[in-house]
């Protein structure tokens, strides 16, 4: 993670995002502008977060390790979005690993600072609730996908949603418990896809090879997604 001091790029993902909108008050004086490379960490599993991130470009996951030391998957960000934000409602709450998937641009506000202001900015405060029930929405459909869909179509969309410069190397016991599958079950359908020239197995992941048909998969599952940012 790194700062990154263009302020005319700054001030273009304020502009593109609608930031400066979702505050009564003026914030952009203190806001940060940070880059994160695939891989990186923006919020450290156990380590309280500094800022209040908005994620305005890219993607990221979330996930806890478990007391029995399995690595869990618990959700997705896409932007925007913010991050960092049960952290600042809850001081005790105790932080989850956030890891970018891919290149991510966050506009980040320092906590510490804002705290006190933000939890009395009914503006930022109706934004936040209307944020926190569109994600639990989201949770509750991806749960009745997971009922409802064979697993071809879950997959598919679980390897467009995770893959970065259309490589996908998710670990098959995460990916199988995310999907609430059994190893063998997801292996079989990763050898089909494979079989049929979707996937192209390599010794850091699978190649995508026919992305097109990934996304008429999940597609049938979910009609109104259209994927568009992932056909450029």
């Amino acid at each position: 993670m790194k700062e990154n001091h263009n302020e005319a790029l700054k001030q273009q993902l304020i502009q593109e995002s609608g930031y400066k909108d979702l505050f009564s008050m003026n914030i952009l004086r203190d806001t940060r502008l940070l880059q994160m490379a695939a891989g990186d960490f923006i919020v450290k599993e156990g380590s309280q977060p500094v800022y209040l991130f908005y994620l305005v470009r890219g993607r990221a996951k979330l996930y806890a390790t478990l007391p029995n030391g399995k690595v869990s998957l618990i959700d997705f960000f896409n932007a925007p979005c913010f991050i960092g934000e049960i952290e600042l409602v809850d001081a005790d709450h105790e932080p989850r690993a956030v890891q970018a998937i891919e290149e991510c641009w966050c506009l980040a506000l320092p906590i510490k600072q804002y705290r006190s202001l933000l939890l009395e900015d009914a503006t930022f405060l109706r934004h936040l609730c209307v944020a926190l029930s569109h994600k639990n929405y989201r949770n509750i459909v991806s749960l009745t996908q997971n009922q409802s869909f064979p697993l071809m179509n879950r997959l598919a969309a679980f390897i467009l949603l995770t893959q970065n410069c259309d490589i996908y190397r998710e670990k098959h016991t995460q990916a199988a418990e995310y999907m609430g599958v059994s190893y063998r079950h997801l292996l079989f359908v990763i050898a089909q896809l494979t079989h049929d020239d979707v996937l192209v197995k390599q010794k850091a992941g699978y190649i995508i090879k026919n992305k097109q048909q990934l996304i008429t998969l999940a597609r049938e599952m979910d009609p109104g997604n259209t994927f568009t940012s992932l056909l450029q």
